[in-house]
């Protein structure tokens, strides 16, 4: 039998395909409608052993790990509301409110000392 082996898709893996083709409407980070790119980010990074995703702008994204670390992502920030209290992402939330759905910018990680 020549050919690629195909197995049955588990109910977990159903559903989760069943969620992402269904279109997210909002960046859960900025509350921005999505634009024409969503990328998806791990509440509790893969490296900390996390599964669960929620749909994000790729600007958000970038921003989300250049101001904290994947364990303390872990630890401290599982929860998008304690993620947005942040100081430093809230500044962030209040500068990108008005921009387009499909922004982009360059982002730079926290110097030492800044918040």
């Amino acid at each position: 039998m020549a050919g690629r082996v195909r197995r049955k898709l588990g109910l977990q893996e159903a559903e989760a395909l069943a969620a992402r083709a269904a279109e997210p409407e909002r960046c859960v980070l900025c509350g921005r409608p999505l634009g024409a790119k969503v990328e998806w980010h791990h509440l509790v990074p893969k490296s900390e052993g996390g599964r669960e995703t929620a749909p994000v702008h790729p600007i958000c994204h970038r921003t989300i790990h250049a101001l904290v670390a994947n364990g303390e992502l872990a630890r401290d920030f599982a929860d998008v509301e304690m993620l947005r209290s942040r100081a430093d992402m809230a500044r962030f939330l209040r500068w990108i409110a008005d921009k387009p759905p499909d922004f982009h910018a360059p982002t730079r990680r926290a110097r030492a000392g800044e918040a």
